[in-house]
């Protein structure tokens, strides 16, 4: 199946879940990133039971924390 994670159009096996996809793209801190698919956000507890389908969009979003410090 096709998806398109992060941008990219890619072929897939079918039944691929939100886990497997994480670990084939080596996604770099898995347990920090925050993944969308067709815009919704899918809980963290989630990943394993969360299946793709052809067409979907994936992208893996990364939330950073900082700020300025007036001094």
């Amino acid at each position: 199946m096709k998806l398109t994670v992060s941008g990219n159009e890619k072929e897939y096996a079918d039944g691929l879940s939100v886990a497997q996809l994480i670990e084939l793209e080596k996604v770099e801190t898995p347990q920090y990133v925050t993944v969308s698919v067709n815009d919704e956000f899918v809980e963290s507890g989630a990943f394993a039971e969360t299946s793709l389908n052809a067409g979907d969009i994936v992208e893996f979003l990364y939330f950073m924390g900082g700020g300025q410090y007036g001094f």
